[in-house]
């Protein structure tokens, strides 16, 4: 076996080299797009394979030196996600006929590995499982924000957690999941925790109006509400004279319109709606521009198998307020680089929010802080820490 390895990474249902913010474009993509081209920085040859959801993606080209190859299956325009379950056996038969010349496959979420775990087996190549967010049990309260799941899901990610070679999770939370509820093999369950780009997301100047930044696809199982009310609770407790906080929401809606337009209301039902602005899906850089400019990164999702976005708010020196749920507790240190915040009562929120922004010498604090942590979470060694997992099962 030669040190540079053929990797093929696929990811069915949504594109990594399309910008965050919108759809199902999140930070499963982010983790994929940077992870992918360290690799192929490393020297490794690593192809992506996934959709082609626009008329004007190209079916073939090499971004970040890696091949990226989109396959012509279903309709090229973006899809719900619910409707990739009527792809898993086209795109199989795609990929099969793109005939992948690799060493291992690497699955990015069920419905890729649905496909390709079958394909690894006729072509003798390793299989490896990443889930970026794993279903529901049937017997979750969905009105946590969790979308009701097709049973074939739950049937399938339990399928895929026992049989696959390897799991890769983003999280210590995440791999508990994958064994507990999957029923994987601790021993094939490893973690590999996402990195953060410290040079497109650093510190900067600040001061002015607090700015309290929120940047999510806009569905409920991110909370945005409760960021709402979290600064209708603020801007209620604020001393007089007090500068009025903002709230900034980046991303899109990711199926449900409806939702961005419940979002405006219930700010003009709490007399914020001039202090809330929907600034819709944000490309990367101007994602960074946000973060720098904002006062704290407001976390409130009911669940997180990692939380890209706190460390990138790290990274820009920036305190995150969280749910303490799943990975979240892994990408804010508490009391460290933030605050972590058991439950979603607006009033708590309300009060934590208030005290940090009085307090500017502990935003200081965790501000140093959050760099520091987020200069040692470099893409490089989630590569590296990847390649070494695909050698294991290789040897």
């Amino acid at each position: 076996m030669s040190s540079s390895l053929r990797v093929g990474v696929v990811c069915l249902h949504t594109d990594p080299f399309q910008p965050p913010g919108a759809g199902d474009v999140g930070g499963m993509n982010v983790v994929v797009r940077h992870t992918s081209a360290a690799m192929a920085a490393a020297g490794h040859q690593v192809t992506v394979w996934t959709r082609r959801a626009g008329e004007d993606a190209p079916e073939r080209e090499i971004v970040d030196g890696v091949l990226v190859r989109r396959l012509p299956v279903g309709p090229p325009r973006t899809l719900l996600k619910s409707a990739h379950d009527e792809l898993i056996d086209p795109f199989r038969a795609a990929l099969a006929a793109d005939h992948p010349q690799v060493d291992v496959l690497h699955s990015q979420h069920w419905f890729s590995g649905m496909a390709a775990l079958p394909l690894a087996r006729e072509l003798g190549v390793p299989h490896l499982q990443s889930f970026h967010s794993i279903a529901a049990p049937p017997q979750t309260a969905l009105s946590e924000g969790e979308r009701p799941e097709s049973p074939a899901r739950l049937e399938g990610e339990a399928w895929l957690a026992r049989s696959t070679d390897a799991v890769i999770a983003v999280s210590e939370a995440e791999a508990r999941t994958v064994i507990e509820r999957l029923g994987a093999d601790p021993a094939a369950v490893h973690v590999v925790h996402p990195g953060v780009d410290t040079e497109l997301f650093h510190p900067g100047t600040g001061g002015g109006r607090p700015i309290l930044l929120a940047a999510a696809r806009l569905e409920p199982l991110k909370a945005i509400d409760l960021a709402i009310e979290t600064l209708a609770g603020v801007v209620a407790r604020r001393d007089p004279g007090a500068p009025r906080p903002r709230l900034f929401v980046a991303g899109g809606a990711t199926n449900d319109e409806d939702y961005p337009r419940s979002l405006a209301a219930l700010a003009h039902q709490l007399g914020v709606a001039d202090d809330v602005t929907l600034l819709g899906p944000q490309a990367r850089p101007d994602l960074a521009d946000l973060m720098r400019a904002a006062t704290l990164v407001l976390v409130p999702s009911h669940s997180e198998t990692y939380g890209l976005v706190a460390l990138e708010a790290a990274a820009s020196g920036v305190p995150v307020v969280a749910a303490r749920t799943g990975g979240l507790a892994e990408s804010v240190v508490d009391g460290v680089t933030g605050v972590l915040l058991p439950g979603w009562d607006p009033g708590t929120w309300s009060d934590a929010v208030t005290a940090l922004l009085a307090d500017p010498d502990r935003l200081a604090l965790l501000g140093r802080a959050g760099r520091e942590h987020a200069l040692a979470r470099r893409w490089c060694d989630v590569a590296a820490a990847s390649v070494e997992h695909y050698r294991a099962l290789l040897t």
